[in-house]
């Protein structure tokens, strides 16, 4: 295992997308840590999140995609409009929002929550 700055700054940014879903965690609200004894879940389309960092700071809303080979969140509801009057969604990286509603429709999500909960 390598401790070079750079050829971990390689491996980071040329893994495959299999292994940048794990890059893609976003920790969880003080609620969510206490009822699921985690500290944080990769994000994943349909969950709520609120902004932390910014100009968006404290905006909310619905994931709506999920951009991994650029390791960026889309969210519903925070746009800017461009010079010829269309909207596009602001994207942010998972270290600068939180989780504060999960999607658990998927049963496999709900497996690892219960296992690395306390």
């Amino acid at each position: 295992m390598t401790t070079q700055r750079r050829k971990q700054r390689k491996k980071h940014f040329n893994a495959p997308l299999h292994k940048k879903q794990k890059f893609m965690s976003a920790p969880l609200s003080v609620n969510l840590k206490e009822k699921y004894g985690i500290r944080n879940l990769p994000v994943i389309k349909g969950d709520k999140i609120r902004v932390l960092r910014g100009d968006y700071i404290f905006s909310e809303g619905k994931v709506m995609r999920v951009d991994l080979k650029n390791s960026r969140i889309f969210v519903e509801k925070v746009t800017r409009e461009k010079t010829d009057g269309t909207e596009v969604n602001i994207p942010f990286h998972p270290s600068n929002v939180e989780i504060i509603d999960l999607d658990l429709k998927d049963e496999e999500r709900a497996k690892i929550i219960e296992r690395r909960g306390v």
